[in-house]
């Protein structure tokens, strides 16, 4: 959808430039008010033209588990005048990808066929960090079609170690 990139893209790196040295604190709300963004009825809410762009400031506001704060009000009210409430997660997803170029990390996603505590998921990060030669930003989710193991998704790049992958490695030998 390179449209929506086209339009995300001034958003992104607008907020990018205004929010200076709190990337962090910047990523948090801007992930949070995605989310929220992201839901197909509060799309069609806010698409409907008897609704007011205070009424949908309103009902994004009383979502939000933490406080917003003036910077993410301000943001929040200039997506949302501008009509552009659906274009919030790719906003969100290009600011990461600028916030991970400065910061030299990539977003990774991390399928297990089982939770991963907090030991292993550092000690993963580790390994994988080594791996793939630089920081990465992990999420994890679950696959339980994966038996076993994990794959890992950065960018383009996959490592699949899940013994689904093995057990398909085997067939194709015997098959050979």
């Amino acid at each position: 959808m390179a449209e929506l990139a086209t339009i995300a893209r001034p958003y992104a790196e607008a907020l990018y430039k205004a929010c200076g040295s709190d990337l962090g604190g910047t990523a948090v709300w801007l992930d949070e008010l995605a989310l929220i963004a992201a839901n197909v009825q509060l799309q069609q809410f806010a698409g409907n033209p008897g609704v007011t762009s205070a009424q949908v400031f309103e009902l994004i506001s009383g979502v939000v588990q933490s406080k917003l704060p003036q910077a993410a009000k301000n943001f929040l009210q200039v997506v949302i005048d501008n009509g552009r409430i659906s274009v919030l997660p790719e906003i969100a997803s290009q600011f990461r990808a600028l916030k991970n170029a400065q910061s030299g990390a990539s977003d990774a996603t991390v399928y297990s066929a089982f939770a991963l505590d907090g030991a292993a998921l550092a000690d993963l990060a580790t390994a994988l960090d080594k791996r793939f030669g630089r920081k990465l930003n992990l999420q994890v989710e679950l696959e339980p079609a994966l038996i076993g193991g994990v794959r890992v998704v950065v960018g383009d790049e996959v490592l699949d170690t899940s013994v689904k992958a093995r057990l398909e490695q085997m067939k194709v030998a015997l098959i050979s």
